[in-house]
């Protein structure tokens, strides 16, 4: 085999990162994670981590807060060549920068914050590569300063030597069983040839043929591009930073950024190979427990939340507004992708957003965790495990990520670099 890889796992959930940039490993590449933090504030069984354990085994494993590991434990981040994360889309202002080691205040638990310091203490021993990946209204949040927070942490991330790429990428329109739309963000620190490569490349020809991101995901080669310069502190880019419309982002769903200046654009997906089908992975009718299926007298519920409504409602305090709201398709198509799974997915309670399919019997019923996993491409039954319920399977798919998308991330970046 070729180089390792050495990976930090951030945020790691039930491991889609791991699964995916270790099933990218090569002859040219070995991906190898050598530490990995999952740690939930809100709950006080830590489940996905115990998952996480089984799966892949405690050693090199922290189920501890990633900021306590911060204060008193630094030195158990082992140095490493590529760190990656889902982390969480928060608010990434800052209130002011300190004169220290640390350099900047982020708000309290927001994590990039720790991703920043993790890269900023590193120093020279910092990550060659960053792979990073949130929910695609990063491009356009908060809604009253459109872009902002986005820019903060391009403006972070710049200051530490790293050129970013990113794009948000639709895992149906390349081909995945699940329509999950995803902003997937890729650094490359100075000093490394893909950093160079993206100096020296026309930005428009980066992000449609040169880039990591083009490589694992074709665009049209067509692209208008503007230009949009990051300036000032974290603080006032937090205060000031807008653009012309203040309603609409300036970043397109494609972009690069070196030395503060970023280039964005939007990208058309070019891809016409096979296409999964949510009909493909779907278990046999007579495997699927019972209690999936929706009794008939339950079906009137389903039925009136899924379809188009157009109502008076009263609020708690009594205002009498009218509400209105389209049809969701009912049962879902099992000829195309699936749509999102969200992490509301479990329980048998009717909802307008839970998938519900129609079987060969004619019968209604729910998906199993082990179908929501293929939608997201883990291994089946990967999260099953001893006192960890449906639901809280079904809670994983929800927040994990289309393994097969990162997978061909991680090819792209041991061809390109």
């Amino acid at each position: 085999m070729g180089k390792k890889i050495k990976i930090v796992e951030l945020f790691a959930g039930v491991g889609g990162f791991r699964l995916g940039l270790e099933a990218a490993s090569d002859d040219k590449t070995t991906y190898e994670t050598v530490w990995a933090n999952q740690y939930e504030p809100s709950t006080t069984r830590q489940h996905a981590a115990e998952v996480y354990a089984a799966r892949f085994g405690k050693e090199g494993f922290s189920n501890r807060d990633i900021e306590k590991v911060l204060e008193d434990d630094f030195e158990a981040i082992p140095d490493h060549n590529l760190l990656v994360g889902g982390f969480p889309c928060q608010d990434y202002s800052v209130a002011s920068t300190l004169k220290n080691s640390h350099g900047l205040i982020g708000k309290k638990g927001v994590l990039f914050w720790s991703i920043y310091s993790i890269l900023k203490r590193k120093g020279d021993k910092a990550p060659d590569y960053l792979f990073l990946e949130n929910v695609d209204r990063l491009l356009k949040s908060p809604a009253k300063q459109r872009g902002k927070d986005f820019a903060v942490m391009l403006a972070a991330l710049s200051d530490l030597g790293y050129a970013i790429e990113w794009r948000v990428v639709n895992a149906a329109e390349y081909g995945f069983p699940q329509r999950r739309r995803r902003i997937f963000i890729v650094g490359y620190k100075k000093g490394t040839k893909l950093y160079e490569k993206a100096v020296k490349t026309a930005s428009n020809d980066w992000l449609t043929n040169k880039g990591v991101l083009a490589e694992a995901f074709a665009v049209e080669e067509e692209l208008n591009t503007r230009e949009i310069k990051i300036e000032g502190t974290y603080a006032e880019i937090t205060d000031n930073f807008s653009s012309h419309k203040p309603t609409v982002s300036p970043f397109d769903n494609a972009g690069i950024m070196i030395d503060r200046i970023a280039v964005t654009g939007r990208v058309t997906p070019s891809y016409d190979g096979k296409v999964a089908t949510l009909g493909e992975i779907l278990i046999d009718e007579k495997d699927v427990p019972e209690e999936f299926f929706i009794a008939d007298d339950k079906l009137p519920a389903w039925t009136y939340l899924k379809g188009a409504k157009k109502e008076e409602r009263k609020s708690a305090s009594g205002h009498v507004y009218h509400y209105a709201e389209g049809a969701m398709v009912f049962p879902d198509a099992l000829d195309k992708p699936s749509r999102t799974i969200i992490t509301g997915e479990g329980g048998s309670g009717a909802s307008r957003f839970k998938h519900v399919v129609k079987t060969p019997s004619g019968r209604y019923r729910r998906l199993t965790p082990l179908e929501l996993e293929r939608l997201d491409m883990f291994p089946d039954n990967h999260t099953k495990l001893d006192g960890v319920s449906d639901g809280k399977r079904a809670f994983f798919m929800g927040n994990a990520l289309v393994v097969g998308a990162i997978q061909k991330v991680g090819e792209a970046l041991s061809a390109k670099r």
